[in-house]
């Protein structure tokens, strides 16, 4: 089932949160994915390592979205088959702070990750790490339970005691802009941008 915030696009939720809270650039859409939304299940993996990635599909609740820390684009966190069973399990998505193998496989599957591209290189699984703990993915510090929101404008990550105030905040945002016509956005656009022009002395 659709979790409610899937209906929330990250530009809304990036407007209303604020830079701190919008994962860096690098960490993308690995295919055309649909949105994701979902609690976050948190992951670190040691640098070249994916044991706690692959213990995670296993205890991570449907629906969740695993984040998962790990500060190494030199080996592959997840392959094909991991992320077809995480799929199977009811895994919303990976949101990695790394790499994947088997893209192919992983687009034929459906299933979305997020991350800062593949190599088809392999951690070992000889570390642990920690499941459950706050992990700093793309730069945001993320707790477990926290609303991931993932597409391809950008993934943004909701605190979990602020979810009801920002739900209702972005779609009284949504509603507001789906009544305004292009034409009224844009007078109002341009007599904002011509203010902003002459307040600072520009008259060309």
């Amino acid at each position: 089932m659709d979790h409610v915030f899937t209906h929330i696009p990250p530009t809304t939720l990036a407007d209303l949160l604020g830079r701190a809270q919008v994962m860096d650039i690098g960490i993308r859409p690995l295919w055309d994915a649909p949105r994701v939304a979902g609690p976050a299940y948190t992951v670190r993996c040691e640098p070249g390592d994916n044991l706690m990635l692959h213990a995670a599909i296993y205890r991570a609740e449907p629906g969740s979205v695993v984040v998962v820390e790990s500060g190494d684009v030199d080996h592959a966190l997840a392959g094909g088959n991991v992320c077809a069973v995480a799929r199977r399990r009811g895994v919303a998505a990976f949101v990695v702070d790394g790499v994947i193998r088997d893209l192919g496989e992983v687009r034929e599957a459906g299933f979305p990750v997020f991350s800062r591209g593949v190599i088809p290189i392999p951690g070992t699984k000889e570390k642990i790490g920690a499941l459950g703990e706050p992990a700093r993915v793309g730069g945001v510090l993320v707790h477990p339970g926290d609303i991931v929101v993932a597409d391809e404008e950008g993934i943004v990550v909701t605190p979990a005691a602020r979810r009801e105030e920002i739900l209702t905040a972005a779609r009284a945002k949504l509603a507001a802009e789906a009544e305004q016509s292009l034409d009224a956005w844009e007078e109002d656009h341009r007599a904002r941008v011509e203010k902003a022009l002459s307040d600072r002395g520009f008259t060309g």
